[in-house]
Order: structure tokens, then sequence, then C-alpha cells
């Protein structure tokens, strides 16, 4: 997986590609947290995000639990018909903030 962050004022976006599992999910804790540190907005853009296992929701769950206790927040977009099926089965499109 790819992560490609821009940092603009309060929001820091982070451009991910390919794919969240076991493998992968550690880097997307550690830019995640470390976006959640910087900035009041974290965007992640899932626009080339074609997977996401159980490792990777926990990574996404970790960070909004995170994000809230610090009065932040995370916001994921373009995320795919696929991804998005992912997110509903789990409930996770009611727990994430999904545009």
């Amino acid at each position: 997986m790819e992560i490609e962050k821009t940092l603009s004022g309060e929001t820091c976006a982070l451009a991910l590609t390919g794919r969240i599992d076991t493998v992968t999910s550690p880097k997307l804790q550690e830019a995640l947290m470390e976006a959640i540190s910087s900035a009041a907005t974290t965007e992640l853009d899932f626009a080339r995000i074609d997977y996401v296992s159980s490792a990777g929701l926990r990574v996404l769950l970790l960070g909004e639990k995170n994000a809230k206790a610090s009065g932040r927040s995370v916001t994921l977009k373009n995320v795919s018909p696929e991804v998005m099926e992912v997110f509903e089965i789990t409930g996770f499109s009611g727990i994430l903030t999904i545009v």
C-alpha cells in the first residue's frame, strides 16, 4: 500500500493506494495516528483502495476513537461500492464518517 500525505491548514489528507490488510495495516495505523495528532481533520481518500480486511477495519476504528477522544475528526471519501459493502456488512458505515 502507498500513502501520499498532504497537509493544508487544519486538514491532513491521506491518499491511499492498494490493499489494507494484515501486512499493510501497521503502515496505515502509523500514518493515521500521525495525521490525527497533527491536524484537526484527517481525510482518507479511498479512491484507489480495492480491499479492506479485518486488520484494516481495526485500524480505522482505532483512528476514529483516537480522533473523537481528542476533539478531531476522520472522514473517508471516494469509497468504492465493494469497500462500502464491507463497511455496511460490518456496521462500520454507522461508525465512520463516509462522504
